[in-house]
């Protein structure tokens, strides 16, 4: 069974892969959001080449195929590259899924089941107090325990999105949503470790059990100072792709607890090398999943089976006036219930792609020679 064709189905925000053998099966996968398109035209250039006739027959087989593309575009170790190669990983694992009637999350040890989510909000633009109202109302209509927010400016050097908003935000939301729920917060990227380091004194003092990426994600030894001197979790990974950079930051427990996107990293297979190192140094793994998009779905089923789950799912909330793009790409789209979200069940990615959606992409095609 030998990988025939790949096709691509874009917009600049979305790219969905499908990949036919020439056994005539499919599987449907999709490349990293945000400028999709680009890296849809990576997919053909760079991957594509190296994938078209190459005998997939075998789940094992989907490593070397991804160790081999690489290889050959070994000149170009960079995130496009990896945001390509995910595409066709995705793909395969839902091919293989469909062909033994399995959910990817069967396949990978695990059983599909209702799995705990935390409420992930994306939004800086808003106020405490109408942040904190939301959370509140998403709690009584979803069931959600865990909450996440925006701290501080994405990478904002030390700057907060507006003077006094993160001390305040913490407190407001913890006082309207009291004790029993579970606050993360996220500062992307902003904080020098000292000012990094004072805030978390200030979410310690709320109760807050997760600070991610609060140190410039490239400044390694910035972060674990911070992981060093605070008492909650200290968080990060979802920028990183280069397994040898998470090997430094597992062996130098740089963080608490490890963060890769399953789409950033190139795929299903990548990641599980990552969840791996995490497990073998007995550190736990929460991936980043910010949009519903098919990442979630792909985080949801790796959830489901790795033994060094962190507690939750990250569940983004923002609806179609903010992220109008994640919305209508595949059917029947996940929602929580009790603060948990269902596993698909059917066979590979257990969702159906809106063919609506892709009457208005962008579609392109390789094609091995016969």
């Amino acid at each position: 069974m030998r990988i025939q064709s790949i096709e691509s189905f874009s917009t600049s925000d979305v790219g969905l892969v499908r990949v036919t053998t020439d056994s005539g099966h499919q599987g449907w996968g999709q490349v990293s959001t945000y400028h999709a398109d680009i890296t849809s035209t990576i997919l053909h250039r760079q991957v594509a080449p190296w994938v078209l006739g190459k005998d997939v027959a075998d789940l094992s087989q989907i490593g070397d195929l991804v160790d081999f593309v690489f290889e050959k575009e070994h000149k170009f170790p960079g995130s496009y590259l990896c945001r390509a190669v995910c595409g066709v990983d995705t793909a395969l694992w839902d091919l293989h899924g469909k062909l033994q009637n399995k959910s990817v999350c069967e396949l990978l040890g695990g059983k599909p089941r209702p799995i705990r989510v935390y409420a992930s909000s994306m939004k800086r633009d808003i106020t405490p107090e109408d942040e904190a109202r939301r959370f509140d109302q998403l709690r009584k209509k979803h069931g959600y325990d865990a909450f996440k927010f925006r701290v501080g400016a994405e990478c904002g050097r030390d700057q907060d999105e507006w003077p006094g908003r993160s001390e305040k935000i913490v407190k407001t939301v913890r006082k309207v949503l009291g004790d029993d729920v579970a606050l993360l917060v996220d500062g992307n990227s902003c904080y020098r470790p000292e000012t990094a380091i004072e805030l978390g004194r200030v979410l310690a003092d709320q109760g807050i059990c997760h600070f991610e990426e609060p140190c410039p994600y490239w400044e390694y030894e910035w972060t674990k100072q911070v992981t060093d001197a605070l008492p909650m979790d200290v968080t990060g990974g979802e920028q990183d792709n280069n397994l040898a950079l998470w090997k430094y930051m597992i062996d130098n427990n740089t963080v608490d607890i490890y963060q890769p996107d399953i789409c950033y990293m190139g795929g299903i297979e990548r990641t599980m090398r990552v969840v791996k190192m995490a497990a073998d140094a007995g550190k736990t793994v929460t991936p980043h999943a910010a949009n519903l998009s098919l990442v979630t779905i792909f985080t949801l089923h790796l959830m489901g089976a790795i033994k060094n789950a962190g507690p939750y799912v990250e569940f983004a909330i923002e609806e179609a006036d903010y992220y109008p793009w994640q919305y209508g790409v595949y059917e029947n789209l996940p929602v929580a219930s009790d603060g948990k979200v269902q596993i698909p069940e059917g066979p590979g990615w257990g969702v159906d792609i809106c063919s609506s959606w892709l009457e208005k992409s962008v579609h392109q095609v390789s094609e091995a020679r016969r």
